[in-house]
């Protein structure tokens, strides 16, 4: 055990030298605070080559296997991989659809092809991967998708529509949820799941400006769109379950991912440290006793999230409802944080109207910019309320509606 720690912290050192020494100096454009805010080809470029150096330098993909092009270590190095890399503040890990979902359901049920053919490139950042399962009518109704899949040979058919497709125009890859079977009895049943190509014909992906003002969503269309019949993950009608293991990656309720740093690390010491600098009548903000016995309720919630995550992992810590933390976790957090950044912006009192590129506008707007990202992260994977629901339903028993 000791080793082991001996060789833990040599490779945190390790981790931090290289940060400290390789972290990029301001490119001169703004670059996103998470993967969902990658609106341009500038900064598509500039974060595909930060992939691709971490990468070479040995820190991405730690826990993957080495003959998938990953390093077959412990998970524990690549969360210290990432915590440096937030430490740090450097530029995200972009390609999380790939790196965070997709990568990890490849691994845990794909075959020696699939894994051979995709994993390499979702590491090093040469294929982007994007997610195709929302629909423009359906909302969180994941199990009412309405997109086609025909088998027509040795090619299935693609008709539909996605929508909210992160990285839709830059992919080279998505994770499709599509009917097969619109007989099916069971709506659930009639649904398949592809790795799809997007570079295909009848395949286009239109911009979508958010709040925010950039564009890191799209919607999809497919019209008339061929992929190959070994795009078919497991077998016609395993769609649902499919998807189901996929969000299991993406609420964080499983691990196995490449890496966590998607999004940059927006904490508790950050908002005290504008509390600090902020002011009301001459004075910091951070000596108001309000604000300060405010300050410390976020940070009790914010301690429990952290601690929350080694309870899971010690059942008689959970033994009562054992699936309470890792099915409510993304609901915890996600809530936590855009609370947090709204109380950000009240402390600001009327400069928080203001946003990026207001010369009075607080940090450049920083707060702003947080807050309205944070909805991305209530909605995306499943909105609160559905996660709510979840709880309801797979934690405390209760029945549906």
């Amino acid at each position: 055990m000791k080793d082991d720690n001996k060789k833990m912290e040599a490779f945190r050192e390790e981790v931090f030298a290289w940060m400290k020494e390789n972290k990029p100096s301001d490119p001169g454009f703004l670059l996103p605070q998470t993967f969902m805010e990658v609106g341009t080809e500038e900064q598509l470029d500039f974060l595909r080559k930060w992939q691709r150096k971490v990468y070479d330098a040995g820190y991405l993909g730690l826990a993957w296997p080495k003959e998938f092009g990953g390093h077959g270590l412990s998970p524990i190095y690549q969360q210290i991989a990432d915590q440096e890399m937030a430490l740090h503040r450097v530029p995200i890990l972009f390609n999380v659809i790939g790196l965070g979902w997709a990568g990890p359901l490849i691994l845990k049920n794909g075959t020696e092809d699939e894994k051979k053919k995709y994993l390499k490139g979702i590491l090093n950042g040469d294929d982007i991967w994007c997610q195709g399962f929302s629909e423009p009518d359906h909302g969180s109704d994941l199990g009412n998708a309405q997109t086609t899949a025909v088998r027509d040979g040795d090619t299935y058919v693609i008709n539909g529509t996605k929508i909210w497709t992160t990285f839709g125009n830059y992919s080279r890859y998505m994770i499709l949820l599509a009917r097969t079977n619109p007989e099916a009895k069971r709506k659930y049943d009639g649904l398949s799941f592809f790795l799809a190509p997007m570079d295909v014909p009848g395949v286009t992906a239109n911009p979508i400006q958010k709040i925010t003002g950039e564009y890191g969503f799209t919607e999809t269309f497919f019209d008339n769109a061929r992929i190959p019949t070994s795009c078919l993950m497991g077998e016609e009608g395993q769609g649902w379950t499919i998807a189901m293991q996929t969000l299991m990656f993406e609420r964080s309720a499983e691990g196995g991912q490449a890496s966590s740093y998607f999004m940059e690390r927006v904490t508790m010491d950050d908002l005290i440290k504008s509390a600090r600098t902020m002011t009301r009548d001459g004075r910091p903000l951070l000596e108001d006793p309000i604000v300060r016995d405010n300050l410390v309720q976020f940070l009790i919630e914010e301690k429990a999230l952290a601690l929350g995550v080694g309870r899971a992992d010690i059942p008689a810590l959970c033994s009562d409802y054992p699936l309470s933390l890792p099915l409510s976790g993304k609901l915890r957090a996600t809530e936590f944080f855009r609370r947090m950044r709204q109380y950000a912006i009240c402390l600001q009192g009327a400069k928080g109207g203001l946003y990026v590129g207001d010369d009075d506008a607080i940090e450049g707007g920083f707060w702003q910019r947080a807050y309205f990202n944070s909805f991305s992260a209530t909605i995306g994977g499943g909105t609160s309320q559905i996660q709510a629901n979840i709880i309801g339903e797979h934690v405390l028993g209760l029945p549906k509606g």
